[in-house]
């Protein structure tokens, strides 16, 4: 099992695991929250088929990596990635996030620039701000994220099953776009996550990732549906793709917040269209 070390907590290095396959220009599937690389493998697999290296990681915290009691936070998120991107010495490389990962995509941009980035890819976008404040009216109530950390800190496991119902909007698409084996694999994969990482996660949601747009000189597809319960679409993805002069948004009809799994060939050929067209290939 390959990791790269990002850093370390007492005597022990915080290590990421990642995985590494095929050829051709890389792609880097970053997960969403709380889940891990494995989540990718609607995507990962057509990817592979159409000639490009593939490489995915668990986040500190989840998956098989590290699970340190610091560093759930988007400077530290993009700082890990960065280490990936120059210990693997990615170059003309897509950046595909989704969920939390589209964080980590956001932050990279922002801070480390476009020297190794072709364009990039974000599913069910967390940017510009989810909280709300006085300078974001359209963002969400505080007191949500403080139910979310409280309802962690209880009953994680039940918190998971319904983070789960509304990652897929359960309720209307179990047995159809969604089986009761994927909606428990998901809750499995989420259930062996870092228990302080799990809540301290809720706190990087309510970054602003404002100051970061303006950095971002690389082609961005967005890609989201508009019956996201986790992200709400009109907070999320209607909002940032305006302030993204090089952005196109696809809107997914009645899709939930886990499109790479209940969308996958709707997304899946929104991405190949964007990561296959010259027209939108970087200068």
């Amino acid at each position: 099992m390959p990791f790269i070390t990002v850093g370390t907590e007492n005597s022990a290095p915080i290590d990421l695991y990642y995985e590494d396959h095929g050829q051709g220009q890389p792609v880097v599937l970053i997960h969403g929250f709380p889940f891990n690389g494995a989540t990718w493998e609607k995507m990962s697999t057509p990817l592979l088929a159409a000639g490009y290296r593939v490489i995915t990681y668990d986040r500190r915290g989840f998956g098989s990596s590290a699970q340190p009691s610091f560093g759930y936070d988007y400077d530290t998120f993009a700082a890990d990635l960065d280490v990936l991107m120059t210990e693997l010495d990615l170059r003309n490389a897509i950046l595909v996030g989704h969920s939390m990962g589209t964080g980590e995509v956001t932050r990279y941009l922002g801070v480390y620039g476009s020297q190794r980035i072709d364009r990039a890819v974000l599913l069910a976008p967390l940017a510009p701000m989810l909280l709300k404040t006085s300078d974001n009216p359209e963002g969400v109530e505080k007191s949500l994220f403080d139910g979310f950390q409280k309802a962690i800190i209880d009953d994680r496991f039940a918190f998971l099953t319904q983070f789960c119902n509304n990652f897929f909007n359960w309720d209307e698409n179990k047995g159809k776009l969604v089986s009761e084996e994927a909606f428990r694999g998901h809750w499995e994969i989420g259930a062996r996550a870092s228990a302080k990482g799990t809540h301290d996660c809720v706190d990087a949601w309510q970054t602003d990732f404002r100051n970061d747009l303006p950095n971002i000189d690389v082609p961005v597809l967005i890609v989201q549906g508009d019956k996201d319960n986790v992200l709400p679409y009109p907070v999320t993805g209607q909002r940032l793709a305006p302030m993204l002069p090089n952005a196109k948004l696809i809107t997914l009809k009645g899709a939930p917040h886990g499109i790479p799994w209940t969308h996958p060939t709707e997304v899946n050929n929104a991405i190949m269209d964007f990561i296959g067209a010259p027209a939108m290939a970087r200068a």
